[in-house]
């Protein structure tokens, strides 16, 4: 498959729709929780997508591409710490955690091996 733009990446669709599933869910989390827990799970999850299309943009700078690769990888760890508060403080269930959380080992398994692998991504 032709990969045109970074929403052509698999990671980055796999990313979104995650994202989005984190919104959707954070919409129920207590209102003392807005600017805090809610504003900053919903910006790590964002902040994932935003950095593979920068990435993808920077592809003709090898450092640069690695460098905006592993942004996306530590907005992804940041996003699996937030999972954790979630789960302590029960705003989402375990099935819910689990599935969250291996959505982004997945998606930080996949950017690794884009970090591994720079230069099949780079020209």
């Amino acid at each position: 498959m032709l990969i045109k733009s970074h929403r052509d990446l698999e990671v980055y669709k796999i990313a979104f729709d995650t994202a989005i599933n984190i919104f959707d869910i954070s919409k129920d989390f207590p209102t003392q929780e807005q600017f805090s827990l809610t504003s900053q799970i919903r910006r790590s999850a964002r902040s994932v997508c935003a950095n593979l299309a920068e990435a993808f943009r920077k592809r003709k700078y090898e450092k640069h591409f690695i460098s905006k690769i592993s942004d996306c990888e530590a907005e992804a760890g940041e996003t699996q710490v937030w999972l954790e508060f979630c789960l302590s403080h029960k705003y989402i269930n375990q099935e819910t955690y689990n599935k969250l959380f291996d959505n982004y080992e997945h998606i930080i398994s996949m950017l690794v091996k884009m970090q591994s692998n720079s230069n099949k991504w780079t020209f």
